[in-house]
């Protein structure tokens, strides 16, 4: 076997008393692809760090082979000290390197290179740091998050370039789908060691939990060792614990062993508050469009949310996304057409800069509003220390200020924060930025479960597949289509359709969303359609009525002891006009798109 090109070796660092990294080792060989997994805060960017020769240990060594070139993409490129995109590129050129390679690579992300520095957004300084890594042809590439505001368009073309590039690649990067198409190898950073895996990520999970099962049953296995020994030794008399100081040192030992042994992190707890009911309708929007000056983001565009959707918003950067959603939750106006929002809409938004989060606020302060020291979470009132730790804070952080948190935990904060407030109606953007793997899942399994409507903005092609029932995507000049199901659903659609013409909304919900069109036989409706499409409102306006008798009703104090037969005739006619009101609601949504879809062929 070749020897490595890069090698770091019992690697330990210590950042404020907490020892981060505790004999940890990492090589690298040529070619290889090798992806770095862990929790936040687990010492992944420091590692690779250290490996770039930013960062020296406390103690540990770092070889490189001679001749060997390294380069290094951070978390938050710098450009401040160039003027232009091009002058940041060309600082990263050696002697003798071809600079046409850095322009047509700045030419593939829509890059000039003569842009001023202080005027990109953060996919442009991704983007123009992708380039100064990738241009010199190193022989490793060391990339810490390569994907952070990245679209995806860019997104697969790194992909790309990455798995033609003969460098050695270590990754980091919450995006699954990135990692999984592009690691061999994978190094889990577990409580300050490095444990690896000769596979890629995508054996990652079952190989971890099978670690931590095994170190669960060990654990099990010393504690009642040691168990054990204690009531040998309080048994004991003098002359046998003369004759046994050896078992003696060794219970001292192991009970010593016990203490020093770090336990796996915790696990993140997620629960939203989730507010009243909506109606089944959620969002209506017809012909809307939005122009800034002569860029169309969006054009005659037309949407029907319901209840309990998970809508994903996909484009590319500066396609309008955020104006989008904007518009679709009534917190930006369109120019023409119309949005109506449904009743009893409580909404709760995570932004994507988590502009909502001044830097001098304190960790604690955020969470309750400056107002008390406990919070609502699910109906129930809890500590706000209490909440911290379930979004893996410690007591000691409540003090802190949020601009010295990472940039993982700011996202962790933002959702805590979320999570607090009722709503039935979540708006995400970007809401995996800066997220660990394990957190991730947990959101997911939330928004699963929740009972409300989801509405997202997200790169994470991983993420909108386990989440969206359907995908709204730019396909340029201000035209977005919306597709049934996830991204890969959405690429299968898209490449069966021959015509533009024939890209039209996909989605339909007659029970639950399709994945296909259905072919309408029908050119108009029939007699007794068109009757209870005009007769259904005054029907279910009545069933909400007599639902809101019910339960004034029900609402009289002492009822059922003062008259337990008029409760019960107040209960089952509440329930029978509730599935009476689901049935007329369904059956109408059903109407009104059949005539929408005919009307539109």
């Amino acid at each position: 076997m070749a020897p490595p090109l890069l090698l770091l070796t019992d690697i330990h660092l210590t950042f404020g008393g907490t020892p981060l990294l505790e004999g940890a080792e990492m090589s690298v060989s040529a070619g290889e692809r090798l992806c770095l997994v862990g929790r936040n805060g687990s010492g992944k960017s420091t590692l690779l760090r250290i490996a770039a020769a930013q960062m020296d240990p406390d103690a540990g060594e770092r070889f490189l082979q001679p001749g060997t070139t390294v380069r290094y993409l951070p978390q938050e490129p710098d450009l401040s000290v160039f003027a232009t995109v091009w002058d940041y590129i060309a600082d990263g050129l050696t002697p003798g390197e071809d600079p046409h390679i850095g322009r047509r690579a700045l030419s593939k992300l829509g890059l000039s290179g003569d842009e001023a520095t202080g005027h990109l957004s953060g996919g442009e300084i991704r983007r123009a740091a992708l380039v100064r890594a990738l241009a010199p042809a190193p022989d490793i590439l060391l990339l810490d998050e390569p994907t952070n505001h990245l679209d995806l368009p860019a997104i697969e073309w790194l992909e790309m370039e990455l798995r033609t590039n003969r460098a050695a690649v270590v990754l980091i990067s919450h995006d699954r789908r990135f990692l999984e198409t592009l690691s061999k190898a994978t190094v889990w950073i577990d409580r300050g060691a490095c444990r690896r895996l000769n596979k890629g990520f995508a054996h990652f999970e079952e190989w971890r939990d099978g670690l931590l099962e095994d170190e669960e049953v060990r654990r099990h296995k010393m504690d009642r060792k040691i168990v054990r020994e204690t009531r040998w030794l309080n048994r004991g008399v003098t002359a046998r614990r003369k004759r046994n100081m050896g078992r003696l040192r060794a219970l001292n030992q192991l009970r010593e062993d016990r203490r020093n042994l770090r336990h796996e992190a915790g696990t993140v707890e997620m629960t939203a508050l989730e507010s009243r009911r909506s109606g089944k309708r959620v969002i209506e929007a017809k012909d809307i469009t939005k122009s800034y000056g002569r860029n169309v983001v969006v054009k005659d565009f037309s949407t029907r949310i319901l209840r309990g959707d998970r809508i994903g918003i996909v484009g590319p950067n500066g396609a309008g996304k955020t104006t989008l959603l904007k518009i679709l939750t009534g917190a930006g106006a369109p120019d023409a057409g119309t949005v109506d929002l449904g009743v009893n809409v409580d909404l709760v938004t995570l932004d994507q800069k988590r502009e909502s989060l001044e830097g001098t606020t304190r960790l604690a302060d955020a969470l309750t509003g400056e107002s008390g020291d406990s919070v609502i979470v699910g109906g129930q009132q809890k500590h706000v220390m209490s909440y911290m730790q379930d979004f893996l804070f410690t007591p000691e952080q409540a003090r802190t200020q949020i601009s010295a948190l990472s940039g993982g935990e700011r996202g962790r904060l933002m959702l805590a924060r979320a999570f607090t407030r009722p709503s039935n109606i979540l708006v995400l953007d970007e809401p995996t930025n800066d997220l660990d793997l394990e957190t991730l899942d947990l959101l997911q399994e939330l928004l699963a479960n929740y009972e409300g409507t989801v509405i997202l903005v997200s790169h994470d092609r991983d993420f909108l597949d386990r989440v969206a029932t359907s995908v709204i995507v730019s396909e340029g000049a201000g035209r977005w289509v919306e597709y049934a199901g996830g991204y890969t659903d959405m690429l299968t659609q898209r490449s069966n359709i021959t015509a533009p013409e024939t890209a039209k909304a996909s989605r339909h919900r007659v029970g639950a969303a399709k994945d296909k069109k259905m072919p309408i036989t029908k050119t108009k409706l029939s007699f007794k359609e068109q009757f209870a499409l005009e007769t259904l409102p005054s029907d279910i306006e009545k069933l909400k009525a007599t639902i809101d008798d019910c339960q004034t009703i029900l609402a009289q104090d002492n009822l059922f002891n003062r008259d337990p037969g008029q409760f019960q005739a107040a209960a089952d006619r509440l329930c029978q006009a509730e599935a009476e009101l689901l049935v007329a609601e369904d059956r109408w949504l059903e109407l009104e798109i059949l005539r929408d879809e005919m009307e539109g062929n």
